[in-house]
């Protein structure tokens, strides 16, 4: 870790660049009429829970990167639109960028580290062009396994990743326009339907942006080490709150591929619960345990296996 990381010079990338700022130049409508809900809390704690700890927690980080469960195809295929629907960039590059940050977590090389720069390991790299995501070399060296994929390669032609976001984006509105119709006529449809359109995908995409942008950043910067993984990774309990265990960072890094992300009884990971309740019904399999190096252990002692509720 003794490779100096500065934020490369990339040139920005215009598109998403331009969808960035748009997404956060809208979110004060959110708080006008008819905009505004009280029950934007609801709004944003189910958004989070389809599509950033099912979409993106799940599919895109425990499924797709690390393999940490199986599921049915066609189960797969589900969440994984839920992470597309997150706005987080399409599967291939979002897996491959992972990927990349584990074998060169805040050395030379790493795509977001925010050892020198937090704004950078935060969301400035989300916008500038890391010219390794142009060669298809770096792709087939790092996500052999999802280029098998003909379903994710299907995905992936023509952009058709984006047309299943926008779709998502208008069956939300059409179902609020209709549950408001039916509830209180054209009024609550027009309120209903604005209040959908303002935290139903403003507010929440904005939402999961950052909380697990965090994962990337706080929890390279804030919190404690149960392991010496020979990075900045930590466990931050504020982020792990607000991505249902994705904070728990540096346990992460210590065991990439264990589908529980919490260590320690008291480190709650609501995303592992769920995988839980998956193969309780018999729909996850092969769930892959805590199992540490002992080179990364502070001490002699395994950690205590997680509960179902960690």
């Amino acid at each position: 870790m003794s490779t100096a990381v500065s934020p490369p010079k990339q040139r920005i990338i215009p598109l998403f660049a331009a969808v960035l700022v748009g997404f956060h130049l809208l979110l004060p409508i959110c708080f006008f009429e008819p905009f505004f809900t009280w029950w934007f809390p609801a709004y944003l704690l189910i958004g989070n829970f389809i599509f950033g700890s099912i979409g993106i927690n799940l599919a895109y980080h425990r499924i797709l990167t690390h393999r940490s469960l199986e599921t049915p195809k066609w189960l797969e295929k589900i969440f994984t639109l839920c992470g597309i629907c997150s706005l987080e960039t399409p599967p291939f590059k979002w897996v491959c960028v992972h990927r990349i940050h584990h074998q060169k977590s805040d050395i030379a090389d790493d795509p977001h580290s925010p050892k020198e720069n937090f704004y950078w390991g935060h969301m400035g790299w989300i916008y500038h062009d890391d010219p390794r995501m142009n060669s298809f070399m770096t792709y087939d060296k790092y996500i052999p396994d999802l280029l098998e994929d003909d379903w994710l390669r299907w995905i992936h032609k023509r952009n058709r990743w984006a047309w299943y976001y926008l779709g998502h984006i208008v069956l939300l509105l059409a179902l609020a326009a209709g549950i408001g119709y039916l509830v209180g006529g054209v009024e609550t449809m027009i309120t209903a339907t604005a209040q959908m359109f303002a935290w139903g995908i403003i507010a929440r995409t904005v939402y999961v942006w950052h909380i697990t942008w965090f994962v990337n950043s706080a929890a390279h910067r804030w919190g404690y080490q149960n392991y010496k993984t020979g990075d900045l990774s930590r466990n931050t309990w504020w982020v792990a709150l607000l991505t249902n265990g994705e904070g728990w960072h540096n346990n992460h890094h210590a065991a990439p591929r264990s589908a529980s992300h919490g260590h320690r009884w008291w480190e709650i990971d609501l995303t592992f619960t769920f995988i839980r309740c998956l193969e309780l019904v018999g729909l996850a399999k092969n769930v892959v345990p805590i199992v540490v190096p002992k080179t990364k252990l502070e001490t002699n002692d395994e950690p205590a296996p997680a509960s179902t509720s960690a």
